[in-house]
């Protein structure tokens, strides 16, 4: 199963505003909604063609109260997240996994929610540790250059 986790942006209930709009319920309504974080929507989809897809159906959701769209595979990493336009180059066949896990968005998970992301670079199969605040645990997003860069 792939997992699709949308970030909700600090000054939405994101659950809500996906749920009350019609098209958005109808686009969830296959699916069994969780929120593994505070103020966020995670859903099972079969594949990362299907997670790609329904973030599409959802853009116009995901632009107004969405702060970052996740994508976990686990054919990719069992445990470090894809940014959506990652999982959309791998879908798409632009990168390969193995081209991914260099660059990384890393948010810190405190109190049940995530945390100001920090960007870090993977050097000898290890990642840089979360130093912004203190932090129970963190969750590791592979991100392309671009988003990278941006993040910067």
């Amino acid at each position: 199963m792939t997992r699709v986790c949308l970030i909700g942006a600090p000054d939405v209930n994101l659950r809500y505003e996906l749920l009350s709009r019609e098209t958005a319920r109808a686009a969830l309504s296959t699916y069994d909604l969780r929120e593994p974080f505070e103020n966020c929507v995670a859903v099972d989809t079969v594949s990362v063609g299907a997670a790609v897809s329904l973030m599409n159906d959802l853009n116009w959701y995901l632009v107004r109260y969405v702060d970052g769209a996740l994508v976990l595979e686990p054919s990719v990493s069992a445990d470090e997240w894809l940014s959506r336009k990652l999982a959309t180059e791998i879908r798409d066949g632009d990168v390969t996994p193995r081209e991914t896990g260099g660059l990384l968005k890393v948010y810190g998970v405190a109190d049940g929610r995530l945390v100001e992301p920090m960007f870090v670079t993977r050097v000898d199969d290890s990642i840089p540790d979360y130093d912004l605040r203190d932090v129970e645990e963190t969750v590791v997003v592979r991100v392309t250059e671009d988003e990278f860069g941006a993040g910067r």
